[in-house]
């Protein structure tokens, strides 16, 4: 017996796959949505679980919960969510699939803010921010100018990618260095040691993506 023919729409489908290996998304249950929407706006509202938790009059056992969809929530518990977030109870039932975080930074225009090595003469532009997801991802633009310095003890969580723009470094991760150039990329364990050990050819820029797991409040 022959194998059905697939219609048009059903080979445009397939022919527009993406190369990752990334598994399908899952629709989320109404518990679920629900959840990651109280914790959207409990974010954007800069307030911790125990904040929103106190200001609702309900455990900060039980927010967690309705955050991580573990339990159906009554309506008035709701409206005292609402209330302490500001916003009507309609929004809660926003459907959260329809309102994934997305930024866009115009070119030159990345926040420029200080971490361990900007004392060092290293500039971060940070590229990106999103409020939700399980994951942190930092996308920012590293500028080492004229008086920078090497510096090779950054340690952190997450993972790292480097992919290099301009100029040269001899780059150390551990016991390792790798000299880098234009389009060279570097990936790795960033809870290892790891910077810039030898700036050979300054002014330089690359592309610095750090991903690490989101920690709950």
């Amino acid at each position: 017996m022959a194998a059905p023919r697939k219609s048009r729409s059903e080979k445009a489908t397939a022919d527009l796959t993406t190369g990752s290996s990334a598994g399908p998304v899952r629709e989320l249950t109404l518990e679920e949505s629900l959840g990651a929407q109280i914790r959207l706006l409990r974010r954007r509202a800069e307030l911790t679980g125990a904040d929103l938790a106190s200001s609702a009059g309900i455990s900060l056992g039980m927010l967690s919960k309705i955050e991580n969809g573990q339990i159906s929530p009554s309506l008035s518990t709701l409206q005292s969510v609402g209330r302490a977030l500001n916003v009507p109870l309609s929004q809660l039932f926003a459907t959260f699939e329809e309102q994934r975080d997305c930024s866009f930074v115009k070119a030159g225009k990345g926040v420029v803010i200080e971490r361990r090595g900007t004392k060092a003469g290293h500039e971060y532009q940070l590229l990106g921010h999103l409020l939700g997801g399980s994951m942190v991802v930092e996308p920012y633009l590293i500028t080492l100018h004229e008086d920078a310095k090497p510096y090779t003890s950054f340690r952190h969580q997450g993972v790292e990618i480097i992919y290099m723009l301009s100029g040269r470094v001899l780059y150390r991760h551990g016991n390792e260095s790798y000299e880098m150039g234009p389009g060279d990329t570097l990936m790795f364990d960033c809870q290892s040691p790891h910077g810039p050990e030898r700036l050979i050819e300054k002014p330089m820029n690359y592309l610095s993506i750090i991903v690490y797991p989101r920690q709950e409040d």
